[in-house]
């Protein structure tokens, strides 16, 4: 079957896009040859009823289905501990994940323990499984972190906080369903936080130094919906073919990241999100525009950046990368977001130890120009 129009057919993970596409979850299980499907999901989603309807539809399928849905917004070592407990005594052949990027990397989690033992420190890095995962299809009801195209997952340890990025490829996704209807139930702090975050990831994986002709047009595929679609969005939620654009998007950067890498943004948004609670999404939304004019200073990266700034109509401006960085302030602002840190707690007192754990972000390594801690203590204080 060829793949949705912007997807290439040699992905390890099938997309698959359309509004009400949930329904056909039970034809895409069966057709994996499950038989007994551990379902993950969070609180959230258990409210929206997608948790109990894809349950649903899965028995309606003739399968027999376990729930979990105790999974933390970041998910960390005990929550896959608890998920994996309950694993063991199902003895799954088949996951489902249905939510944003928690219940889907806390999927990915369970299964790399269950299938290979061990514990998650175990398979920080990539290539780290034993033996192949069971098939894991991941249904988003977000629009931001791309997990469901990706073969890593993000688990942070319990004890030190740290964020894990545990990845095999045979921990992505065999295939992600896109059902647009899905994301309605996102409240606008959740959809402008998820879409901020998808074009973070469009943005910094363009430039970052992995960075080749694939992941460019993913990068570039991604952006220009995303930076078109979000703020349809932001004005009117009900706008299914928007939201489905922003589903896409997050995909496209989901896959761009999975064959390039991300940056400074992200890795200054990690301490953010740890010591003062800021958003994931947030963080790294107010503080891409000062990335990407701290990198502007990179010729190759300035270069993308300005064929970014072509997509997004702003190449006649007199300087199309400053007039990229204000556009992405300008969306912070038009979600009704802070455009600083201060107004989110963060003191000038607070960053050099805010820049001491960002330069020790794996991400940081990845960014086109190098940042050191005096780096993000200038951009984190410009940021302010």
């Amino acid at each position: 079957m060829t793949a949705p129009a912007g997807f290439q057919d040699d992905e390890k993970t099938r997309v698959v896009e359309g509004a009400g596409a949930l329904a056909q979850l039970g034809v895409h299980a069966r057709a994996l040859g499950g038989a007994r499907v551990f379902l993950v999901s969070d609180p959230g989603v258990v409210r929206a009823g997608h948790g109990p309807r894809a349950a649903a539809l899965l028995r309606a399928a003739g399968l027999t289905v376990q729930e979990f849905s105790e999974v933390g917004e970041n998910p960390s070592t005990e929550d896959v501990a608890r998920g994996l407990e309950r694993a063991r005594a199902f003895r799954p052949d088949l996951f489902v994940a249905v939510g944003g990027g928690s219940p889907i990397d806390a999927a990915k989690g369970v299964n790399f323990l269950l299938v290979c033992g061990g514990a998650m420190r175990d398979y920080w890095g990539h290539d780290k499984a034993t033996k192949p995962l069971l098939p894991l299809i991941a249904v988003p009801t977000t629009a931001g972190t791309g997990s469901e195209v990706q073969s890593f997952a993000l688990i942070s340890d319990a004890e030190t906080h740290r964020k894990m990025a545990c990845g095999d490829p045979s921990a992505a996704p065999r295939i992600a369903l896109l059902d647009p209807e899905l994301t309605l139930s996102m409240p606008p702090f959740v959809t402008a936080c998820t879409g901020l975050d998808t074009l973070a990831h469009a943005v910094e994986s363009a430039v970052s130094r992995p960075r080749n002709e694939r992941s460019r047009a993913y990068s570039r595929a991604a952006f220009s919906a995303a930076y078109a679609a979000l703020p349809r969005v932001l004005a009117d939620p009900r706008d299914l073919d928007a939201r489905a654009a922003m589903l896409r998007a997050a995909a496209l950067a989901g896959l761009a990241i999975e064959h390039s890498m991300l940056g400074a943004a992200h890795s200054m948004a990690n301490p953010l999100t740890a010591h003062h609670g800021v958003p994931h999404g947030q963080a790294v939304g107010t503080l891409l525009p000062h990335v990407v004019r701290f990198n502007a200073l990179d010729e190759g990266a300035r270069g993308e950046y300005l064929e970014l700034a072509r997509l997004a109509d702003l190449a006649g401006s007199s300087d199309p990368v400053a007039a990229l960085a204000d556009g992405l302030g300008a969306l912070v602002s038009r979600a009704g977001l802070p455009a600083g840190l201060a107004a989110l707690g963060v003191a000038a007192a607070d960053v050099p130890r805010l820049a001491a754990e960002s330069a020790q972000q794996w991400t940081a390594g990845f960014n086109p120009r190098s940042v050191v801690g005096a780096d993000f203590e200038v951009l984190l204080l410009a940021a302010l």
